[in-house]
């Protein structure tokens, strides 16, 4: 099987596999496209939390980003864990430098467990300077209340956020409803002229480690191979879903969801 697209990284390690980097790939893979990386943090991570938080320079990560590209063109961009100012500044030159129009941005700014995984002034380029960058971005409730400074109780908050986030230059804005207390779970898109309500099933588990890395990787990788961007959020989704479904129960804590579950895999063994 021929890789339908190919698409660039530029996010966090997670040791334990389940988001960032790790799932990143493993998502993008199963989807059938090719996955490429430009590490930003390494982390010490398990089911349980965040142990420690190993930067990478920010020359290395902009390093990665344009030698990566340099040689195999990506046809479109998923960001995540961008967690210092400099490492924001970094990534807009190298993204000047590269121009791919196809970008999004899951902005990372807790870990499953609680942990801050950047800084306040990051969050601040990242609105200022970032935001009119990317195509689309997909925050969840927690990283939208931050960002907008609306506290988030009901679906017309979250549309009340998404409309902030398009008056702070954002493109296209799908906010993620898995922190609302209610039986279904609900994501708003919004663009200026598009508004679609997502609804799934809310499943009985903790185990939904880096379902926010994965989503917005299922999204470029539909995204990068045609698909509108409204359309690509609803295939993300159905993905991430069948994900949480089908979990493996690994781990003591938060485990990680199952981003083998759209393969279909037929060995023969002699």
């Amino acid at each position: 099987m021929k890789p339908k697209s190919k698409v660039l990284i530029i996010a966090g390690s997670d040791s334990s596999g389940g988001a960032g980097i790790q799932a990143d790939i493993k998502t993008i893979t199963s989807l059938g496209s090719y996955a490429m990386t430009a590490i930003t943090a390494v982390t010490v991570q398990n089911t349980q939390g965040v142990k420690a938080v190993i930067p990478i320079s920010e020359k290395e990560i902009k390093n990665q980003i344009i030698f990566t590209a340099k040689d195999i063109k990506p046809d479109a961009i998923k960001i995540g864990m961008l967690h210092t100012s400099k490492v924001v500044k970094k990534v807009l030159e190298s993204l000047k430098v590269i121009k791919v129009k196809k970008i999004i941005l899951d902005p990372v700014m807790f870990s499953k467990g609680g942990k801050r995984l950047i800084d306040n002034k990051a969050i601040i380029i990242l609105k200022k300077k970032l935001f009119k960058h990317v195509s689309l971005i997909t925050p969840n409730i927690p990283e939208a209340e931050v960002l907008t400074g609306i506290k988030i109780r009901t679906t017309s908050d979250m549309i009340k956020a998404a409309n902030k986030l398009l008056s702070l230059g954002a493109k296209n804005v799908l906010i993620k409803g898995g922190h609302l207390n209610s039986k279904k779970v609900e994501d708003i898109f919004l663009n200026k002229s598009d508004f679609k309500i997502f609804r799934s099933l809310r499943y009985n588990t903790k185990n939904t480690h880096g379902t926010g890395c994965t989503l917005s990787s299922a999204i470029t990788t539909f995204y990068s191979c045609g698909k509108s961007l409204m359309n690509a959020c609803e295939l993300g989704i159905k993905y991430v879903n069948s994900a949480i479904l089908t979990n493996p129960r690994y781990g003591k804590g938060h485990g990680p969801i199952n981003h083998l579950n759209s393969m279909q895999l037929i060995k023969r063994f002699k």
